[in-house]
């Protein structure tokens, strides 16, 4: 049978219950404007009923406040962090394109590249109008100083550009790492709090908050199980395993462990484009594991980053094996073709100048250098790449097994990157230097002096002084080297014209025959006709003056879409985010009207206290029981 005192007992759970809930709404206001706070509530059921030898059976014993929770949907969450990884790969790309369209403006505020080139046959127009007069030739040079010098610091800029990419990809890998650290620790302190019994809500918020952050720089997947006792496998310890993976499933945290990601500059002979910066950072983890930062799937501005930086518009260099030869004195020299039409045109080939990194089938080498053969139309036919006897590049030598493998060098990457405006300048100014070049020095032709012309576009040596002029010929089947004196040498970093011609005017060819007066200028109408001729030289399809068009529909393209994009999943984010906090945020007009709910509760239980005080008086004082 129930105690005299258990209605007091009963109201006493009541007032119990009451001002936990009222606690919990005064938190709940209090953190109304925190951001990642969730909103908690104060979980209440019915005390164990007491049996009682009544006709009625059981008594009601009040109320059991057993604990307080957040209000929190984990499938909004997950649809955050998917969303939140894609906005941050749109927001990056849009970023960077933003200011890749910048460099190559041409507007009343900033000369580009239709502005000095027409500047340039302007004053090459001139020319023709008195040939002889070296002030016309020294002023048409001027402007095409002034076109290599566009050339040389649109280049140097999109370098910078790529080596701040290169920065913010470092500092994102430290994010991701202190994240994961946080992360390890947070976990540490939940499972010994919930041990006990009690829910850690506000480290679960801020755990969860951290995953919001994480989710904007890379992919992120959440995985979440109950622990149970291994001498008692239905028994559930209060304890968690939670485990956060990244870049497509890649183990980042375990509970209470945590992995770390490296960033190791490559060095110069790892250079996978030819105008890459210096020191592009690869990723790894630190345990050894492999960290493939070409893989689509690592999402978020990490990827949007990467895709700024290596971006080759999938224009990487691609063949199969055909041959793998010893060579005397150590090394190996392999045979490459490729049916790539890209391969076949030497104006158009990335590969690094200093050596690079050449993948056999599954075997990586590292070559020092290589050559490709021409036919008679000047197309490449194959690549030879040499392969050092260097023991710190090269434990092994590749052999005749490898024939028949594919070979690659660099990854496809299909986004377009400052490598592909990098190569897209490069083929420009090799195109056209070596159709200039060829028209001043054709058969005949002789400068102010009736002498053998020089040419005029040439490319400056990268550790002395000196100029390379290529004065090979690509007449016939011919064998360049990565190390001879060709245009694939020549980039638009290091594209100059003669120092010669520079300092005298007069060297410049205008004629093509030395019995015609000093005024004849045929030369200087072909090279006039160079301008807008397709058949004397085209750019993908376009003449040499429309160079900008080219790249500015590839810029706009890829901005537009970037800016699209980013708008999509702003606006995604913020439904998702609203839906989120329709569970989760604290609504102030809510928790006031909780307050006075639960205020009604407290004090009917108080009041309830209050009569059953004054019958115990009455039962106790007045009636000497």
């Amino acid at each position: 049978m129930a105690s005299q005192f258990f209605g007091l007992n009963i109201a006493y759970t009541g007032l119990v219950a009451s001002n936990s809930s009222l606690n919990t709404t005064a938190n709940n206001i209090s953190n109304a404007e925190t951001k990642g706070y969730s909103r908690q509530s104060v979980n209440q059921t019915a005390s164990e009923a007491l049996r009682t030898n009544n006709a009625y059976g059981c008594a009601g014993s009040g109320v059991s406040a057993n604990y307080v929770e957040r209000t929190r949907d984990a499938f909004y969450d997950f649809k955050y962090w998917g969303n939140a990884t894609k906005l941050g790969e749109v927001t990056s790309l849009g970023y960077y394109m933003r200011q890749i369209e910048d460099y190559f403006a041409d507007n009343e505020s900033v000369e580009g590249f239709t502005t000095i080139f027409n500047k340039m046959y302007e004053s090459l127009a001139e020319v023709s109008k008195n040939a002889g007069d070296a002030s016309t030739k020294s002023q048409f040079i001027g402007y095409a100083q002034r076109l290599s010098y566009y050339f040389n610091s649109l280049s140097e800029g999109l370098k910078e550009l790529q080596a701040d990419t290169n920065t913010e990809i470092k500092n994102r890998v430290d994010q991701i790492n202190s994240y994961a650290a946080e992360l390890a620790s947070l976990n540490t302190q939940i499972n010994v709090i919930e041990l006990t019994g009690v829910k850690a809500n506000d480290l679960r918020d801020k755990r969860d908050l951290i995953i919001d952050e994480l989710s904007k720089i890379v992919d992120v997947q959440v995985d979440e199980t109950r622990i149970y006792d291994t001498n008692q496998p239905d028994r559930e310890t209060g304890a968690n395993r939670y485990q956060v993976k990244i870049a497509d499933g890649q183990l980042l945290v375990d509970t209470d462990s945590y992995s770390k990601l490296v960033c190791e500059a490559r060095a110069s002979y790892e250079t996978v484009n030819q105008s890459d910066a210096l020191g592009l950072y690869d990723i790894s983890w630190s345990d050894g594991r492999t960290f493939n930062i070409y893989s689509s799937r690592i999402g978020g501005e990490l990827r949007g980053l990467l895709e700024i930086r290596e971006g080759n518009n999938g224009e990487n260099f691609q063949g199969t094996v055909t041959g793998v030869t010893a060579m005397a004195g150590g090394g190996s020299e392999v045979s490459i073709q490729s049916s790539l039409e890209y391969l076949k045109d030497l104006n158009k080939c990335i590969l690094s100048d200093d050596g690079g990194i050449i993948k056999l089938g599954s075997e990586t080498y590292y070559y020092d250098s290589f050559r490709v053969n021409l036919d008679a139309s000047g197309n490449i036919t194959d690549y030879t790449f040499v392969i050092g006897n260097d023991p710190n590049k090269n434990s092994t030598q590749p052999s005749v097994g490898r024939i028949g493998k594919e070979a690659s060098v660099g990854e496809v990457v299909t986004y377009q990157g400052i490598p592909y405006y990098q190569q897209q300048m490069n083929e420009w100014t090799r195109t056209f230097a070596t159709a200039f070049n060829e028209i001043l020095t054709q058969t005949g032709s002789v400068d102010g002096y009736n002498n053998t012309p020089d040419i005029l576009f040439v490319a400056d040596s990268a550790t002395d002084p000196s100029q390379l002029k290529f004065l090979d010929s690509r007449s016939g089947s011919l064998v360049l080297s990565s190390t001879s004196d060709s245009y694939y040498r020549l980039t638009a970093s290091n594209f100059a014209v003669s120092k010669e011609i520079a300092l005298d005017a007069q060297l410049l060819a205008t004629r093509t025959n030395a019995s015609d007066g000093v005024d004849k200028y045929d030369v200087v109408t072909d090279l006039l006709d160079l301008r807008a001729n397709k058949s004397k030289m085209q750019f993908r399809g376009s003449s040499a003056n429309e160079f900008l068009q080219c790249i500015l529909s590839d810029i706009s393209l890829n901005t537009n879409n970037a800016n699209t994009m980013k708008e999509n999943y702003s606006n995604m984010e913020s439904a998702i985010e609203n839906q989120r906090q329709s569970i989760s945020g604290v609504d102030k007009d809510e928790e006031a009207i909780n307050l006075v709910k639960f205020q009604h509760s407290y004090t009917l239980a108080s009041k309830m206290i209050q009569v059953l005080t004054e019958v115990y008086d009455r039962l106790i004082l007045q009636t000497g029981v």
